[in-house]
């Protein structure tokens, strides 16, 4: 029915976006419902809806959510994708030092504009609304991994952008941190997520984290560099049931860390080795090297679930 008018809720299930950010929209921006009858909430019309989605596309692009209302209002009859043309010669790429994404898509080219342009709200705003949408594994492989490789396939290549990194890096932990924690409900700490010692790359880290708290599972995180007495000592204290090792470069993945872990008389049951910087061919037997973010999540729920059918404490 194209001339029907719409609730803010249902607005927001077409657009995918979340009732507050179209109260933020109404509120900031003047992209609210004009429909008006008296003794009822206003509605959406059609011509509102379209400049919505063309403020939903722009934003998702990378540009900034003021520019991309006023785009929105003063194209009250375009629809969609001619929306997403005007915005063509609208954003700005930061001087035309592009952030490669591969075929990630629109968002992650969006994403990487908004970092050049160091536009942090924008950079929230997008990841924020992909958790929400997509969940964290999703958002993580589908969006910002690309984004990130790609700062750092332009850093490789010219020795700049460090503060790009350095903004997108701090956007995506605030995203992570944001992701409502498991309650007293879901049980223990079993999980214990630390960085090998010296590794200074979290980030991997804590979208494990993030997607741990997003399935109910509880864990502990100790962060960057953490020496391998100090890992021992927490594994002593606490008794997890596995532990997430992570390595980004060789330099920093020794394998007597792990070595060390299987030989502790309160051995874990799982010992995961994570990260581009274990090799394969270097690991100790026992040790499982997870291809990817959704397998180390499949994994720590599986010994989650094997605790709980255990009644293991």
């Amino acid at each position: 029915m194209a001339d029907e008018a719409l609730s803010a809720g249902a607005v927001a299930r077409r657009l995918g976006v979340a009732v507050t950010t179209l109260r933020t929209w109404h509120q900031r921006y003047g992209l609210g419902p004009s429909q008006h009858i008296p003794g009822h909430h206003r509605r959406y019309t059609p011509a509102d809806l379209a400049r919505l989605e063309i403020m939903r596309r722009l934003t998702a692009e990378g540009i900034t959510p003021a520019e991309a209302a006023r785009w929105a209002k003063q194209s009250p009859g375009v629809g969609p994708a001619a929306g997403v043309r005007l915005r063509a010669g609208a954003g700005r790429d930061g001087g035309g030092q592009a952030i490669p994404v591969g075929r990630a898509g629109p968002v992650a080219r969006g994403l990487a504009r908004a970092a050049m342009r160091l536009d942090s709200a924008a950079i929230s705003e997008t990841i924020a609304n992909a958790v929400a949408r997509d969940g964290v594994v999703a958002t993580w492989d589908g969006l910002l991994r690309p984004v990130l490789a790609g700062i750092g396939e332009r850093h490789a290549a010219t020795a700049g952008l460090i503060e790009v990194e350095h903004l997108m890096s701090r956007c995506v932990s605030e995203a992570f941190a944001t992701v409502a924690r498991p309650g007293p409900a879901a049980g223990p700490a079993r999980i214990l997520l630390a960085c090998a010692d010296e590794e200074q790359h979290t980030l991997p880290l804590e979208a494990l984290a993030a997607s741990l708290a997003e399935a109910n599972v509880a864990y502990r995180m100790l962060g960057a560099r953490v020496p391998l007495a100090a890992l021992i000592e927490a594994v002593n204290r606490t008794g997890p049931a596995a532990v997430v090792l992570w390595s980004h470069t060789r330099a920093t993945a020794d394998p007597g860390q792990l070595s060390a872990l299987l030989g502790m008389v309160r051995r874990p049951l799982l010992v995961l080795a994570a990260g581009p910087g274990w090799q394969a061919d270097t690991l100790p037997a026992g040790v499982v090297r997870p291809v990817d973010l959704t397998e180390a999540v499949s994994l720590a729920l599986a010994v989650r679930d094997s605790l709980d059918q255990s009644g293991g404490a």
